[in-house]
Parts: C-alpha cells; structure tokens; sequence
C-alpha cells in the first residue's frame, strides 16, 4: 500500500513538471514571437535609387581617370568642366533653345512614327495576304541605318524642319510596326471563339477582343520606337540644322571642344531616358504591372 502511494506521487510529480515545462514552452514562444525582427522599411522605396549607382560609379572612374593622366583634357574633359560648360549655356539661354527644339522635332516625329506603324502593324496583324505583301520590304527598309537616309531625304524634301521630323518618324515607325502586327497575329484563338459565341462584329471584335490583347505588344514597340526617336535625332540635326542638341554636338567637333560634345552626348542621355521612363510608367499602369 504505502509502495502505490509513492508511485502515485512519482506520477503526480512528472506530470506537474511536465506541464510546467510545456507551459514554459509556451511562455518562451509566445516570448520569441513578440521579440520578434523588427520589420525594416519597404526596400521598394529605395529601389530608383539603385539606378544611380552605376552612374555615379562612372562619373567617379571618368574623373580618376582623367586627373591621372589616363586621357588628355583634349581627348576627355574632367566632369566638372563639362557641368560648368552646361551651365553657363543654361545661363546664357542658348541650351534651352536647343533642347526645346530638340524634344519638338522627337514628339512631333515619334508621334507620326507611332501613328502609321500602328496603321501598318494593324494591317498586317490582321490580314495574312497584307503580311505577305509588305512585310518583306518593311523588314529589308528596318536594317537601313539612319544616316544612309540623309542624303535621300535632303534630296526629296529639302533642307527645312519636314526632312528632319520624317527622318525621326522612321526611326519610331518600325518597333511599333513589327510589335502590334507580331501582338495582333499571335492573340489566343480562344479569345477569338468567345468573340464569336457572344456574336461581336468585326469592328467590336477589334475594339473588345484584338487591341485589348495586343495592347501589352504597342506599348513595348512605343517604347522602342521613342528611343530610337532620339538615335535618329542626331541624324536629322545633321541636316543643315542651325538648333538642336545635334546642332550643338555638330558645334563642338567643329570647334575642338570636347566639353560641348560630351555634354550633348550627356543631353541626349538624359532626355532620352526621361522620355523612356515616362512610356514605361504609362505601359505599367496601363498593363496593371
């Protein structure tokens, strides 16, 4: 009798310590988890930051190399020299003369570009016969760079603000192209039998159906073909331009001044890359991304 007693009172003893332990247990995770890591700051907000680093990086490799003798100031101009020549052209008015007509001449020819590559990429996007007709020759005219149309272009339309502006425009005309008549021609044909079942015509089938898709497609050629807009800018301000960030990077050469070149260089850069973000974020909020 007094033997159970004491196994009795071993038995009650294991199970008061082992819910003491488990309620320990308990205690000590409820513990860790109200210690827990500190939630840092959304990373996102610091992200457009990260572009700047490879930037700045460069800039401070240009001036190191530079201030030891790497390149001559003939050859490559310090970054300061350059910041004070662009700044006393801003001070002057003469740079905002030629950025503003700079930027002028891309809207206006990105603008047409985009207009009749869209005209086009619809076109053969929808029709097989239109595809088999005019993309062999658009395809061949793509790969023709954009100075081997200067002389044409001088030629057919003269010397006046209409060569540069079309010059411009076929620069943006064929990303737009090739990205809706590719976007157009590749919409699920699943998409298409709905259209069907719900009985859409053509011209609501298009509007409700194709475009929507296809929309993703446009917007990547638009953005392409704004920055290839820029590329063919400079060649159009080769056409006996007397303004323009072309126009001023044509100056420089002339002049020997390595600072006039590489800050148009930095202009184009700059410009080219605000107008590029912007087409992005107006492709991001569009597509929902």
């Amino acid at each position: 009798m007094a033997a159970d007693t004491r196994r009795e009172s071993d038995v009650s003893r294991d199970s008061d310590s082992g819910r003491g332990s488990t309620a320990g247990g308990s205690a000590g995770g409820a513990e860790s988890h109200g210690l827990g890591p500190v939630p840092l700051p959304a990373a996102r907000r610091f992200r457009p930051l990260l572009g700047l680093l490879v930037p700045a990086a460069l800039v401070v490799v240009w001036h190191l190399s530079v201030a030891t003798g790497v390149f001559a100031a003939h050859q490559l101009p310090a970054p300061l020299r350059v910041a004070e020549t662009l700044y006393g052209l801003a001070a002057s008015g003469e740079l905002w003369g030629h950025v503003a007509i700079t930027v002028q001449r891309v809207v206006l020819g990105a603008g047409l570009g985009i207009v009749v590559g869209s005209l086009f990429g619809t076109a053969t996007g929808l029709s097989r016969t239109a595809s088999d007709l005019l993309d062999p020759l658009l395809q061949s005219l793509k790969n023709i760079p954009s100075l081997a149309w200067v002389p044409l272009f001088l030629l057919w339309f003269g010397i006046g603000e209409t060569a540069k502006v079309l010059l411009i425009a076929v620069g943006a005309f064929f990303p737009v192209y090739l990205n809706l008549s590719t976007g157009i021609a590749a919409v699920d044909e699943e998409l298409l039998e709905v259209a069907e079942v719900y009985d859409l015509g053509r011209v609501e089938s298009l509007r409700r159906v194709v475009f929507p898709a296809a929309l993703p497609d446009l917007l990547v050629g638009i953005r392409g073909g704004v920055g290839l807009a820029w590329m063919f800018v400079v060649a159009a301000e080769l056409i006996a331009a007397s303004q323009g960030i072309g126009f001023l990077l044509s100056d420089g050469r002339t002049l020997a001044r390595p600072d006039i070149i590489v800050g148009s260089i930095l202009l184009f850069a700059f410009l080219g890359n605000c107008s590029d973000v912007a087409v992005k974020e107006v492709r991001d909020r569009v597509v929902g991304r």
